[in-house]
């Protein structure tokens, strides 16, 4: 298991590289790995940017058929998740692909948030 504690440019690369070894390890192949990294990456920065910081835990299931990342921040929290998860929402001016889009790039997606009580993404990929 790895921890990453999210609070620069920098942890988000370190969260995206400890994703892509566990993978390239287990087999993956390049395009899904970039696949699931991609979505990491989008996650993780939410947390740095939106989330004022946070904490990213990476790891394989029980039976090793998932890997699975767990992302928390104690951000000001998400008021509408299920606007904030439409295609093109958006906050801060971008396309608005980063949720839906991290979304789509797993096999699993679960975002937990309300105002005030941070956010908490868990998602996973099947190897």
């Amino acid at each position: 298991m790895a921890k990453i504690g999210l609070s620069a440019g920098r942890d988000v690369v370190a969260a995206r590289q400890a994703v892509a070894r566990i993978m390239k390890e287990r087999g993956a192949s390049a395009i899904r790995v970039t696949r699931f990294a991609t979505a990491v990456s989008e996650i993780a920065r939410n947390a740095i940017v939106h989330g004022g910081g946070g904490e990213i835990s990476v790891y394989l299931d029980a039976r090793n058929d998932y890997l699975r990342v767990e992302c928390r921040d104690a951000g000001p929290g998400i008021e509408d998740v299920p606007l904030a998860m439409t295609e093109g929402y958006t906050t801060a001016g971008g396309l608005g692909r980063g949720l839906s889009g991290a979304k789509r790039l797993s096999h699993d997606f679960e975002i937990r948030s309300a105002p005030g009580e941070g956010t908490f993404v868990v998602m996973s990929v099947k190897l």
